[in-house]
């Protein structure tokens, strides 16, 4: 009898199912249609998204483990994954930091033995001496030799055969291991070429010869059992021909998604925008500058989206400081000309506040009301505020997430501008959109900007649902930011420099990644470095501004260094976005290894917002992990934010890099955006012959690779 601990499929596969062969599922078939799924199992697969047996098929492996042939112990390594086979010489119950069971196995090469923590006296009297057994585990060293730990194992005979194909190793879920998911795969799955299973394929013919793409069912088959001989290399790099098949069709199923999110919005109405821009003609003259080729040519896109009966559903993105703020501002005032309120948010107050700043300073010549809403505004002061909205006489109200509380009423809401929209996420963004229905079933505009600069490979699939536009041009005078890399070491140096650029007139940055002592992280804390500099450079005024001080007090201290009084800020990351101070032509960033490539970029944008030369110093503690090193030296060699962000998407990925709530957006099964961007182009141009010519299809191959995650559109 087989004496086992884990699955009995793992290890001796003894084609499960036979008995299945000549049973074939379809597409609709529920995955209590298989053996072995009642109620118990069928709701722990429901949580993976496994309803139906076509889900099953489509919950794709994370790696592969080869348990296709029986390696010499001699021959292991330590960090191999491997099967073993010879026999029980010794075992002992070993008392150190935690009691464990090691049992000694041995083979015509050597030997290795097994650790268990968890055991049973049965365990333990069925593995005598002198019996043979067959292991699979991952290799480790201790000071005896090599180990495994809690490997799967059963006895064995000589004659044994090994596993046919290479072990898929998949996503699970408490309650649902390894050998169950493999178990039912047995039932779906004849081989590497066949399935148990009629499925749909309904990617062109021509399409799949042009790509030398395997048809869908053979796809599926192998990438679930890859035989002995399959290219190990490729498959772990996700490169093989069905695997890429599978993300070609996956890339469509989302991009098909969200194009059709955008299609609904074109069946929704908003109101027209059509003006004569009396207010916005009168601000562009009250301007010191005139608008950059690029400023206008977006204003002229966003003015065309304005005057449709449908919502307009556009993306305005650009390097920092070119001048997104002004774009908007011109929108804003169509909306208000044609009598309708327009709402303004972002992601923190500091960037709102800047915001109503900017706004105040240009809107109060032309008589245009304004009103305020964060989460701190409290009692009479919030009454009064959501009363100016729900009644109309508020015509552009400027605010943070405040905005989508349950008692913030419009009178006639027509746009909405939304920045740093990645921060948010396609629910709430949509549920600012609905707040703005009125009776009549019309829905307000949609302005979403961002100083992000997203790569176009994200572009095309998280923002497939909107219009993009880009402002790829700065304003005449701005100079690139020069960026310094240097140790911690040469502090020093680096302080004197500061005190020099004060003493001279200039205004300086001085970023800390913490606001309280770390020895771990090494992090030097905002407190402690404002005191050091208070000491080292006498005679500057030295401010401090960090996230646990009050809104009021944090108002304050920006107010005091954008009116000159303050001539170093010694800030941690808070000031990363909205903050606008010309003179301001010097910062130092502390520990700059431990930040993301975008969020140094949109901090050195807090520089060389004036005529003057402007440097960033990125100060780092050595060692540098490899990472580390190639985002600093991005830094230095690079102001281009779009490069920038193309290089922390291959960094980071595309999770980070959008922000992690972007809720039913980047939850792929088997595509990586970076590996597999160059299928983007095909893939939409492949949507659109499908709209044109085979619209069935695009419902169906949304709900076979997304399911649930279409609730996240229609908000």
């Amino acid at each position: 009898m087989a004496i086992e601990m884990g699955s009995k499929t793992d290890l001796g596969k003894k084609d499960f199912g036979k008995s299945l062969k000549a049973k074939r599922f379809t597409e609709t078939s529920l995955v209590t249609a298989l053996k072995r799924v009642g109620p118990r199992v069928a709701q722990n697969l429901a949580k993976l998204g496994i309803v139906r047996v076509q889900d099953l098929l489509f919950h794709l492996p994370s790696r592969y483990q080869d348990r296709t042939r029986v390696v010499p112990i001699s021959s292991l390594r330590v960090g191999m994954e491997a099967v073993v086979q010879g026999e029980v010489v010794h075992s002992k119950i070993h008392y150190g930091r935690r009691r464990s069971w090691l049992v000694r196995l041995r083979d015509a090469s050597g030997q290795i033995d097994l650790r268990f923590f968890h055991f049973s006296a049965s365990q333990q009297a069925a593995l005598s001496n002198g019996l043979s057994l067959r292991c699979f585990g991952e290799v480790r060293r201790y000071q005896q030799g090599l180990e495994m730990v809690h490997p799967e194992y059963r006895q064995v005979t000589d004659l044994s055969s090994v596993e046919e194909y290479m072990t898929a190793v998949y996503p699970v879920t408490e309650g649902l291991g390894q050998a169950t998911i493999r178990g039912l795969m047995d039932q779906c799955i004849i081989d590497s070429d066949h399935l148990r299973f009629a499925i749909s394929d309904y990617l062109p013919q021509q399409w799949l010869a042009e790509f030398k793409f395997p048809p869908l069912a053979q796809a599926l088959a192998y990438v679930h059992k890859p035989p002995p001989d399959a290219d190990t290399a490729l498959l772990e790099q996700g490169l093989h021909p069905c695997q890429q098949r599978l993300a070609f069709e996956e890339l469509l199923a989302h991009y098909l998604s969200l194009r059709n999110l955008r299609l609904k919005q074109t069946t929704l109405k908003a109101p027209s925008l059509r003006a004569e821009d009396r207010l916005a003609k009168q601000l562009l003259q009250n301007l010191p500058f005139q608008l950059t080729g690029a400023q206008q040519r977006v204003v002229a896109q966003l003015n065309q989206d304005l005057e449709q009966d449908h919502p307009a559903q556009r993306l305005v993105q650009g390097d920092v400081g070119c001048g997104k703020t002004i774009v908007a501002a011109m929108a804003l005032l169509r909306a208000v000309e044609c009598g309708y309120q327009v709402v303004i948010m972002a992601p923190t107050e500091i960037l709102a506040g800047q915001h109503w700043d900017n706004f105040e300073q240009w809107l109060q010549p032309l008589n245009v009301s304004m009103a305020w809403l964060s989460g701190k505004v409290k009692g009479k002061s919030r009454t009064l505020t959501l009363t100016h909205l729900q009644e109309g006489t508020a015509q552009v109200i400027v605010g943070t997430h405040a905005l989508f509380q349950e008692d913030v009423q419009f009178h006639s809401l027509g746009l909405v501008i939304i920045d740093e929209q990645h921060r948010f996420g396609v629910h709430q963004r949509l549920a600012l959109r609905n707040k703005g229905a009125s009776g009549n079933n019309t829905y307000p505009h949609q302005i979403i900007m961002t100083a992000t600069p997203i790569p176009r490979t994200l572009a095309m699939t998280a923002y497939a649902d909107l219009d993009c536009s880009v402002i790829d041009e700065l304003p005449p005078g701005r100079q690139a930011v020069e960026t310094v890399v240097i140790s911690n070491q040469r502090r020093e140096q680096v302080i004197e420099r500061v005190y020099k650029a004060c003493a001279g007139g200039r205004q300086t940055y001085w970023v800390c990644t913490l606001i309280e002592e770390s020895d771990v992280l090494q992090c030097q804390a905002a407190q402690d470095t404002a005191a050091q500099l208070s000491q080292e450079c006498s005679g500057l005024r030295i401010g401090l501004i960090h996230g646990r001080m009050s809104e009021q007090d944090k108002t304050q201290v920006m107010a005091g260094f954008k009116q000159g009084e303050i001539d170093l800020l010694v800030a941690t990351t808070v000031i990363e976005v909205g903050v606008d101070v010309p003179n301001a032509t010097l910062m130092v960033i502390e520990n700059a290894e431990r930040l993301g490539l975008s969020q140094l970029h949109q901090l050195r944008g807090r520089v060389g917002r004036g005529q003057q030369h402007s440097v960033c110093v990125l100060m780092y503690q050595a060692p540098l992990s490899n990472n580390a090193r190639k985002r600093l030296s991005t830094m230095r060699d690079c102001n281009d934010g779009f490069e920038i962000a193309q290089v922390d998407l291959k960094l980071r990925g595309p999770g980070e890099v959008l922000g992690t709530r972007q809720t039913g957006i980047m939850q792929y099964r088997i595509v990586d955006l970076q590996r597999d961007q160059a299928l983007l182009p095909q893939v939409s141009q492949l949507a659109a012959e499908i709209y044109r010519q085979r619209p069935e299809i695009v419902e169906k191959l949304i709900k076979r690779w997304l399911g649930e995650q279409l609730q996240y559109g229609n908000v």
